[in-house]
């Protein structure tokens, strides 16, 4: 017992990058208890325990009222585990009561009010580097380091494809849309930026066909073919091409879904073969994990990133890091993409990722598997150094 607990005091005094956050740069502390509390992911799990959608339209009593119903209801799921560290570990409260939640709310009111409460709290787990994706979210009040911008350009990658499908000059519109993807990828290489980012819906097209961009090509082969030209351009440029995948939202007005699509990775497979620049693929649907370690051991361009939206799970995180761990070198993964939308739930998440990841290790090194070095290599790989090395970016203070 005392070397898993000395295993898991290890890990958790090691560095983190964390790949992926909604932070914004001037308001990185949420500004009281309810900006913790309706964070999207608990709120899913809370409302399958009854908390009502428009909580935040009850009168406040009612609102909590109905808060610690739901919040006891589903003391078993990940998020509720992760929100119970949050306000154990940062600020020393069990929320039991009422009493314990207007407490709660006016000690994060406070610790909004410092300056060095966003250090503090990522100092906590020694999370060094944020990925932040909007220019204007870079500039981190209070911390040492700003984020590290990598622009998500799908918003535009899906403009440009709209106006080509819709134009009826698709072959000029396609050559204007190309001149515009050049230039926006040659800015954010003049502002020094790693990569860019984009996420892909499900597409029925795949990167080793030429399509043509006349009348008959679909919308998705359209999106292949401007694919092609992002690559060629980050690659020209240096960079590296972020890619996220899994998310659905076709399915439902309200709610994404996670989709298991089974060609989804070997779709881009020409891309990977094709252009040497890095790939980093994050993926939000279970089976994909081993689609993208499978990618990944084929092409040493490709690495595997952090475990987004559904991924975040303890019987995920674990399939992966086996799958991770039996395939590929430990600097080909990253494996922190908090998603967080304020400092406090990156502490929230990564606090639970540590766990995982130490007592992955632990029971790899009680089998036999690994060494005690090899387990800490791996877990400062997978927790800082891979995304460190992958994004260029400079050492630890």
């Amino acid at each position: 017992m005392a070397k898993r607990h000395n295993l898991m005091d290890e890990v958790m005094e090691l560095e983190v990058f964390d790949t992926h956050t909604h932070l914004i740069g001037e308001q990185l502390s949420a500004r009281d208890f309810w900006e913790i509390a309706d964070y999207f992911w608990l709120s899913r799990e809370l409302q399958a325990g009854g908390y009502p959608s428009n909580a935040d339209k009850l009168p406040e009593q009612s609102r909590i009222s109905a808060f610690l119903d739901a919040y006891d209801a589903t003391r078993n799921t990940l998020m509720n585990i992760a929100f119970t560290r949050i306000f154990k570990d940062l600020y020393g409260i069990e929320i039991k009561d009422e009493a314990s939640v207007r407490e709660a709310d006016n000690a994060v009111r406070e610790t909004c009010r410092r300056h060095d409460w966003a250090q503090q709290v990522a100092d906590k787990l020694k999370v060094r580097r944020y990925v932040v994706n909007y220019p204007h979210h870079v500039s981190f009040a209070g911390m040492r380091d700003d984020a590290v911008l990598i622009p998500r350009i799908d918003g535009q990658l899906n403009d440009w494809v709209k106006r080509i499908a819709d134009s009826s000059e698709r072959s000029r519109t396609f050559a204007e849309a190309q001149d515009e993807l050049a230039q926006l990828i040659d800015t954010y290489h003049v502002m020094k930026c790693p990569g860019v980012m984009t996420t892909l819906p499900r597409y029925e097209a795949g990167s080793t066909e030429n399509y043509a961009i006349t009348d008959a090509a679909s919308r998705d082969q359209i999106m292949m073919r401007l694919l092609h030209c992002v690559c060629e351009r980050v690659e020209r440029r240096g960079m590296l091409l972020q890619i996220f995948l899994g998310v659905e939202r076709t399915w439902s007005k309200t709610a994404a879904a996670p989709a298991n699509d089974t060609e989804r990775i070997l779709k881009l497979y020409g891309l990977f073969e094709r252009y040497s620049l890095p790939f980093e693929l994050v993926v939000a649907s279970e089976l994909n994990n081993m689609d993208v370690v499978q990618a990944a051991w084929n092409f040493p361009n490709v690495h595997v990133g952090g475990m987004w939206w559904y991924n975040f799970r303890t019987s995920t995180y674990r399939d992966s890091m086996q799958y991770r761990l039996e395939a590929l070198p430990a600097h080909k993964n990253s494996l922190i993409v908090s998603d967080a939308r304020c400092i406090e739930w990156t502490y929230g998440k990564i606090v639970l990722v540590k766990k995982m990841v130490a007592e992955f290790l632990e029971d790899q090194l009680d089998k036999g598997w690994i060494d005690r070095e090899t387990a800490i290599k791996v877990a400062k790989s997978w927790l800082y150094e891979s995304a460190l090395k992958r994004y260029g970016i400079g050492g630890s203070h």
